[in-house]
C-alpha cells in the first residue's frame, strides 16, 4: 500500500503577503510542515486556486464576502483571489513548482466554477479532477492532507478523499483556518467522517504505523 501527501491550495494569496485577497492567519508559516508531510509519502500531490479575474462570484469588499449565490456552482460571495498570472496564484516559498509535484491540480478555471474540494471540478461532485483515479491506479490506500484554508479547502477535500474510500490523515501543523471556529467545526465534521486528526509528527507516524499494520 502506498502513502500520498496532498497539498492544498498553499498558495500566497492566502497568506499576510497578500492582504487584498483571503489571508489566513500564519498561512504562510505551513510550507516546512507540508514537506514534512512529503517525507513520509510515496507520491505528492498539490492543488492550486486558478481563479479568472472576471469570475462571477466576485465582489469589491471584504464586507461583501460569503453572501450566497443562485449559481449552480459557485455558492458564496469572495473577493479576487489566486488570479493566474499574480503574485496571489503562485505556491508558498519552499515548495515544489506544480511541474515538480507527482499530480496537480488547477482548480476554478471557469468564470462560474468556484470549487472548494480538489477532488471535483463542480459543486455536485460529479466531474472528477483525476485525483482519486491517479491515487487509485497507484494503489494508494492513505492520503496524508495538510494545506489552506483548513475550514474550506482543506476540509473539503479530505472529505472527498474519505468518501473515495482513502484513509485520511489530516496533519495538523500544516493547516490553517480562516476562523478558529471554523478550524474546530471542520476538525469535529472530519473526525466524525473517519478522517485521523494529527496534531504532531509523532501523531501522524503512529497512524501511519496503525494503517500500515492494517494493511499487512
Amino acid at each position: 500500500m502506498k502513502i500520498a501527501s496532498f497539498d492544498v491550495d498553499a498558495q500566497i494569496g492566502f497568506t499576510c503577503h497578500a492582504p487584498q485577497e483571503l489571508p489566513v492567519p500564519e498561512g504562510h508559516e505551513i510550507a516546512p510542515d507540508l514537506n514534512v508531510m512529503a517525507q513520509r509519502a510515496d507520491l505528492r500531490l498539490g492543488s492550486k486556486d486558478a481563479h479568472p479575474a472576471n469570475a462571477a462570484w466576485v465582489v469589491a469588499q471584504a464586507t461583501q464576502m460569503l453572501q450566497p449565490l443562485t449559481l449552480a456552482n459557485a455558492d458564496l460571495t469572495w473577493v479576487s483571489h489566486c488570479v493566474p498570472g499574480t503574485p496571489g496564484f503562485e505556491l508558498l516559498p519552499g515548495l515544489p513548482a506544480p511541474i515538480e509535484y507527482d499530480y496537480f491540480v488547477w482548480k476554478g478555471v471557469e468564470p462560474d466554477l468556484h470549487p472548494y474540494g480538489a477532488c471535483y471540478h463542480d459543486l455536485a461532485e460529479r466531474r472528477s479532477t483525476g485525483v482519486i483515479e491517479y491515487l487509485k491506479v497507484h494503489q494508494v490506500g492513505a492520503v496524508i492532507v495538510g494545506g489552506l484554508a483548513l475550514d474550506y479547502c482543506v476540509r473539503t477535500t479530505a472529505r472527498q478523499l474519505r468518501q473515495a474510500g482513502f484513509e485520511v490523515l489530516l496533519y495538523l501543523p500544516a493547516c490553517r483556518a480562516l476562523s478558529q471556529a471554523g478550524a474546530i467545526e471542520a476538525c469535529g465534521a472530519l473526525a466524525a467522517d473517519g478522517v485521523k486528526l494529527c496534531g504532531d509528527e509523532s501523531a501522524l507516524d503512529h497512524q501511519l504505523a496503525l494503517i500500515k499494520e492494517q494493511a499487512a
